[in-house]
């Protein structure tokens, strides 16, 4: 049981870290946000998906504080996965076939779903970081 709880865990920090750090450069530059929209998709799923599973692992009873505020910082989590899936990655697919003068519109529009996805992971590590001790 030791070993799945620390193979889960270092799933679900390793995608996160990914998934997070990428995100809050992608908002912050606004710079090529189509080259890792993939990556990120799929680091959000191993990220959440892990982190159900730890979740499942590790918090077994009825549910108290910290357990609450884990599923505040999933439900933020699981917002900027969607967002970024349904804003970026939409705006991704359309770029190879976008005319010349829609590209920048495109760019702006992926850089946008970045800038909304990135608060909602830092609330989602600060969930993390403070459920042990509220």
């Amino acid at each position: 049981m030791h070993a799945i709880i620390l193979f889960t865990l270092a799933l679900h920090v390793l995608s996160g870290v990914f998934w997070g750090g990428s995100t809050f450069a992608m908002a912050r530059t606004g710079k090529f946000p189509d080259r890792l929209v993939s990556s990120q998709i799929g680091a959000s799923v191993v990220a959440i998906l892990s982190g159900g599973a730890l979740f499942l692992l590790l918090h077994t009873g009825t549910p108290g504080t910290m357990e609450r505020v884990l599923g505040a910082g999933a439900i933020a989590a699981i917002i900027a996965a969607a967002t970024q899936a349904i804003v970026v990655g939409r705006a991704a697919r359309m770029l190879p076939m976008a005319r010349p003068d829609k590209v920048a519109g495109l760019e702006n529009r992926m850089a946008f779903g970045q800038r909304i996805a990135a608060p909602l992971l830092a609330l989602t590590v600060v969930c993390m970081a403070t459920a042990r001790f509220i």
